[in-house]
């Protein structure tokens, strides 16, 4: 065979290659999903996006998703604004933190509004719950999965139970309903995100504060306490921290990709509500194993704050925010 004869076999040889392997060559489409918490520790919310991850590859769909956790590639308050322009793929955010931007969210970090986790998660399929995820679609944003967190408090000086406890104490809130409450019972305010708390009690910017168990245990915040308030029977702190995704780049997938990450979303759901309910346990395990002394609420503490937080937070809320009061009424009505 001549010279023209074995480039024209080589030719094709190459050209059957590319055809064939074509389809297989081409690149995954990657996803970046962003949160503030902790990899690999054991973070609840951290491991909910892990298995969004995981399952979405398994799904085979041409689909990655690359998880950059403690703010390793956004900052926790900058998540919101990336997430509705589409600069950001994913995140697992307190939604709380967006209510600068829509105030009706901080109804999801409303003290005393949900008390226990069966009633959080009724709270989901609620008509409150359908007015916040309207705002959160209006926005520019899908929510893959549902997550309530409870909450406590921790400080290095005095046990944190009745209104009264509080005075004078210097008190990381998370988020401005806690806040009111808060300041109306004597405390003064220190505002940060729950990465800094550590930093904020080891330096004495911070007393105390309250912020979800599983922050509690993955900021390693018993190393700085001597008291700790765990949720118990009267919880007075939750927070709604889904996994949010941006609707611009939701909207662009495949189909089959859509599926996969809403069926991954689902798994990842299933695995929070079973782990959330062993968090509480883990989390007062972690404090007494660091001799940090654990209290809880009575029903007589959680009752005059709530009274505290229906002359604060709630009656601010529904003089200042649209619908602020139908929205607090949505969610008292879910029994």
């Amino acid at each position: 065979m001549g010279r023209v004869g074995l480039t024209l076999l080589a030719g094709a040889c190459a050209a059957a290659f590319i055809s064939l392997a074509g389809p297989a060559a081409q690149a995954d489409t990657v996803l970046k999903a962003s949160h503030q918490f902790p990899g690999g520790k054991g973070d609840v919310r951290d491991e909910m996006v892990q298995i969004i991850a995981r399952e979405v590859e398994a799904a085979n769909v041409g689909l990655k998703i690359q998880v950059f956790p403690g703010s390793s590639l956004y900052k926790p308050n900058d998540q919101w604004n990336a997430l509705t322009r589409g600069l950001l793929d994913m995140s697992s955010f307190p939604l709380d933190y967006a209510s600068g931007k829509i105030p009706q969210f901080s109804a999801t970090l409303m003290p005393g509004l949900v008390g226990n986790l069966d009633r959080a998660k009724r709270l989901n399929d609620s008509p409150f719950m359908a007015d916040i995820k309207k705002l959160i679609s209006d926005a520019g944003v899908v929510v893959i999965a549902d997550a309530w967190l409870s909450g406590g408090f921790v400080s290095k000086k005095d046990c944190i139970t009745s209104p009264e406890s509080i005075k004078g104490q210097v008190v990381r809130a998370a988020g401005p309903a806690f806040e009111q409450m808060l300041a109306a019972a004597g405390a003064s305010i220190s505002s940060m995100p729950s990465s800094e708390i550590y930093t904020g009690m080891q330096t004495g910017v911070l007393d105390a504060a309250n912020t979800s168990s599983a922050s509690l245990v993955s900021y390693r915040l018993f190393e700085q306490g001597k008291c700790l308030t765990a949720p118990g029977e009267n919880a007075l702190w939750f927070m709604y921290e889904p996994v949010l995704m941006s609707k611009r780049v939701f909207d662009g997938l495949t189909e089959p990709q859509r599926a996969a990450i809403l069926a991954a979303g689902k798994k990842s759901e299933a695995f929070f509500d079973g782990e959330i309910r062993k968090g509480d346990q883990k989390m007062i395990d972690a404090y007494k194993k660091a001799n940090v002394q654990v209290v809880e609420m009575s029903k007589g503490d959680y009752d005059a704050w709530l009274a505290v937080a229906k002359s604060s937070a709630y009656d601010k809320f529904a003089k200042e925010v649209p619908g602020g009061g139908e929205l607090i009424e949505k969610a008292l009505a879910v029994q």
